[in-house]
């Protein structure tokens, strides 16, 4: 296991540090990103719109969408990722898969299609209460590819607080499979908050279990992880 991790105690140095990832990669000749949505992403996506950074020539592959909601929906992660970013950080072309899609299972298996014609360079992550990258759940197996999963109680209650109702939280979702993201060749990993102690320690010990789908993390090759977590 090749990971970095990184603790900052300020958050602005950490989504400083964050950008300054990006650049480097850029710098290094990086093309395709692969991108994600979250509170978590919503500093970064900041300084990333208020730097001189030039991602036209870039594609981009986000991680996941709901299954139910349009493009349009104030709360899918196509109108998340316009707001946050494109509108004024546009890339040669964006990838998100399509949750109103009159097959949604045919639409994951064209997504993955998708992700296997290109290399993406660096991976943007963040990690659920429950472990979970992208919207893989707990029990996912590690070989698991572009699908529609069921998302859990527990995380669309994390998502609620976007939502009138939690009952408005789509039950449903397409997401890139933990096979798809470990091809990346660089991931990079945001955890802040004290509600993600418990995934990192175990992503840390190197306690590696589809019961924590982020600990999948110890088998790649290039991993950084920032985060504002102490760790003893």
């Amino acid at each position: 296991m090749t990971l970095n991790l990184e603790v900052w105690e300020d958050k602005d140095d950490l989504y400083s540090r964050a950008e300054e990832l990006f650049s480097a990669q850029l710098k290094n000749g990086a093309t395709t990103f692969g991108l994600a949505t979250g509170g978590t992403m919503i500093p970064l996506y900041e300084k990333l719109r208020n730097s001189s950074l030039d991602f036209s020539h870039c594609k981009s592959v986000n991680l996941d969408e709901y299954v139910g909601i349009p493009q349009g929906h104030p709360e899918s992660y196509y109108t998340f990722m316009q707001n946050h970013l494109f509108e004024s950080k546009p890339f040669k072309a964006t990838y998100i898969p399509d949750g109103v899609a009159e097959d949604v299972h045919a639409e994951a298996l064209r997504y993955e299609d998708l992700l296997k014609s290109l290399t993406v360079d660096m991976q943007l992550l963040g990690v659920g209460v429950n472990g979970h990258i992208g919207f893989n759940e707990p029990g996912t197996s590690f070989h698991s590819e572009t699908d529609v999963v069921e998302l859990t109680v527990s995380t669309r209650s994390a998502n609620a607080r976007f939502f009138d109702t939690i009952n408005e939280v789509p039950k449903q979702a397409i997401t890139m499979g933990i096979a798809s993201i470990m091809r990346a060749k660089c991931i990079l990993l945001i955890a802040v908050g004290e509600e993600k102690r418990t995934a990192i320690k175990a992503l840390l010990r190197g306690d590696i279990t589809e019961d924590i789908p982020v600990t999948r993390l110890c088998n790649h090759p290039n991993v950084i992880v920032l985060t504002d977590l102490k760790m003893n």
